[in-house]
């Protein structure tokens, strides 16, 4: 839902970072492999207690995610990179609630895995969905920038992450939170689901 106002906030210095790097030659997949690790890392640290710790290196691998996008725009974009940016962005939203369940199982762990069921449903509608698109040959006018039809929604990358920040900052009630994204998520997945049955025929 919020997608969009923040990319248009935050294009500036993200155009300007990727600038900076594309100069020295860092590709657009070398900085999605370091959000990658950033992302890895804050899971380790949440698994390990150190939530509070976990918030840097978690805001890191969202700010490479807006930079490798606008790295390779200014070089060259492939669908490998995409394949590999969209992949391992599903991987660290599934590691962050899974590294909260390895903390505490007896308090979080189905909690955890009631989010991760959610995430399921919101990452399979929107392939889905950007799938048949592709076979059609759409575009979405809200992302141009994307390079597959990106299908917003009630609970997109932005407040996942608001999410996933007020969990570390406040771990003891995880799993209220995560109950309550859970069924945030599930009213993105149906509102994608009429999205895809009212566009398809």
């Amino acid at each position: 839902m919020l997608d969009r106002l923040a990319l248009r906030i935050v294009k500036p210095a993200t155009d300007a970072a990727a600038t900076w790097l594309a100069a020295r030659g860092v590709t657009a997949n070398q900085v999605t492999l370091a959000g990658f690790g950033f992302g890895l890392a804050a899971a380790v640290l949440i698994a390990a207690g150190f939530t509070a710790a976990a918030i840097l290196p978690l805001l890191i691998n969202r700010t490479l995610d807006g930079i490798d996008g606008a790295l390779a725009r200014l070089t060259r974009p492939s669908e490998r990179g995409a394949f590999l940016d969209l992949a391992l962005d599903f991987l660290f939203y599934a590691a962050i609630p899974l590294a909260f369940a390895a903390q505490d199982p007896t308090a979080n762990a189905l909690a955890a895995a009631v989010l991760l069921a959610a995430f399921l449903a919101t990452g399979t509608s929107f392939l889905a969905f950007a799938v048949m698109a592709e076979k059609r040959g759409l575009k979405s006018t809200a992302y141009p920038s994307k390079s597959f039809y990106y299908l917003g929604g009630l609970t997109e990358g932005t407040e996942t992450i608001a999410c996933f920040v007020i969990m570390c900052a406040w771990p003891q009630y995880f799993a209220f939170i995560a109950y309550a994204y859970g069924a945030l998520c599930v009213v993105t997945t149906a509102t994608r689901l009429y999205a895809g049955w009212r566009m398809f025929d």
